[in-house]
């Protein structure tokens, strides 16, 4: 028997479902193993848990979730918590990735536009019509006795993914999540103090301690590209030439 189920688990591993110490546990507080139920209960639950964990990599693996959005990803992720996703099988593999294939454009550029809304617009350097060429953002920063802090919160989601479409735009690979601009400027805002200005390939950014920050762009012609998306969402706010 348990000779049987490593080898189920290397399977179940190998395509992406993990192996049988995550889909054999009971998720909630209570804890406990799938195993050990009736036959009908266990298989029910333990196949849902296969199909979850296998949904969450074929979506890895397909490049789609570097498309979405902090708040599309979000969704995402909720529908695999809630049970909210088709069993696994070829045919809801293929009409699942064809319909989100057909959408990717959609989907990236409700993405643009999220993160265009979410950038406040107090400042006058904050065109409500287009990205200019610095963006003034409240709450991205926090100072106190002990310095400056990054906030983890919206703000730092959507700087993160303007990071992501901006190097998408300049078809350069995407930065993971463990390698994104949050990441290093958390460290930069952590280890230099009383400098309070960062620099990478994409932005140049400068934190006050009211918590807002003036981030500029540094690749004019990418900004033109988001423009693009956001003119042809908002027609009616373009600036009169």
């Amino acid at each position: 028997g348990i000779r049987q189920l490593t080898e189920i688990s290397v399977l179940t591993k190998s395509i992406g479902g993990k192996s049988a110490r995550d889909w054999a546990m009971k998720q909630d507080f209570r804890c406990g193993c799938w195993l050990m139920e009736k036959p009908e209960t266990a298989m029910k639950a333990i196949t849902r848990n296969l199909d979850r964990e296998i949904w969450r990599d074929l979506m890895q693996r397909s490049g789609m979730l570097s498309l979405m959005d902090a708040q599309a990803r979000d969704t995402w992720y909720r529908s695999l918590e809630y049970d909210n996703f088709p069993e696994i099988s070829e045919a809801n593999i293929l009409s699942t990735f064809e319909q989100l294939h057909q959408n990717k454009d959609e989907v990236f550029e409700r993405g643009v536009i999220n993160v265009f809304r979410g950038l406040s617009w107090n400042y006058k350097n904050n065109s409500p019509c287009k990205f200019g060429s610095k963006i003034i953002v409240n709450n991205l920063v926090r100072w106190d006795r002990w310095g400056f802090h990054l906030n983890n919160g919206p703000q730092a989601d959507r700087l993160a993914d303007l990071e992501r479409m901006l190097h998408l735009f300049s078809g350069k690979p995407i930065p993971d999540n463990r390698e994104n601009i949050t990441i290093h400027l958390n460290e930069h805002i952590r280890s230099v103090q009383g400098k309070e200005c960062y620099e990478d390939e994409m932005f140049s950014i400068r934190y006050f301690k009211k918590g807002s920050a003036h981030i500029t762009f540094r690749k004019p012609e990418l900004v033109d590209r988001l423009n693009d998306i956001i003119a042809r969402h908002y027609p009616e706010m373009l600036p009169s030439q």
